[in-house]
């Protein structure tokens, strides 16, 4: 039964990976890498040249553009992910009560993050808009800050296990562990470039 099991695991994982016809899951993947890919040089690109702040009129009318722009490609990749994880076949080891209501658990905790780091932070402080010369005055150390660095992140994360869970899904599981490691690369890379922006910001008021 295991040997079988495994063997379930293993097609669908190389499916992933290898079948890039337009299916669910390659889909899934390939929006996880193209939409974190492109709203992060959006960004960087608007950080530099100003050009978006300059076509919208203002820098905030251009986050509030690129952050609905996020909104979108987040709807259709999870839309995606739900695809392919109800077109491929069930894994009967994770196919039981206590599985699904572990998934149920995780998809609360990562809306409790997801939601809690958003009213933490806004909109603009949500969607990059720190790039767009929106910074804020002091760095947000409450709930659910408090807790665990990164909570967008890593509560989006959360729901998509808990939906691998609740659908008995390895490709779940595979898609899951791409969006985690695509978030783990994002913020080693966010990480020192938003601490240099506001690093700027210190040092043009020590010269005013």
């Amino acid at each position: 039964m295991w040997t079988e099991q495994l063997k379930l695991f293993a097609v669908n994982y190389t499916a992933v990976f290898f079948s890039w016809h337009g299916d669910g899951e390659e889909i899934g993947m390939k929006e996880t890498l193209r939409k974190r890919l492109w709203w992060g040089g959006v960004a960087r690109w608007e950080h530099r040249t100003r050009r978006l702040s300059r076509l919208f009129g203002s820098p905030s009318l251009a986050c509030y553009g690129l952050g609905f722009a996020i909104i979108l490609l987040n709807v259709y990749r999870s839309h995606s992910m739900t695809v392919a994880m109800k077109v491929q076949a069930r894994w009967e080891v994770m196919d039981r009560t206590d599985v699904f209501y572990a998934g149920a658990a995780l998809m609360v905790l990562g809306t409790v993050l997801v939601v809690g780091s958003f009213l933490a932070l806004g909109f603009t402080g949500t969607f990059l808009g720190d790039y767009f010369g929106i910074l804020m005055d002091e760095k947000v150390t409450g709930f659910p800050f408090n807790i665990i660095e990164n909570p967008m992140y890593w509560g989006s994360t959360a729901n998509y296990l808990g939906l691998a869970l609740i659908g008995a899904s390895p490709v779940g599981l595979v898609l899951t562990a791409t969006v985690a490691v695509v978030y783990k690369v994002a913020i080693r890379i966010e990480g020192p470039f938003t601490e240099q922006i506001y690093k700027e910001r210190s040092h043009r008021r020590k010269l005013e």
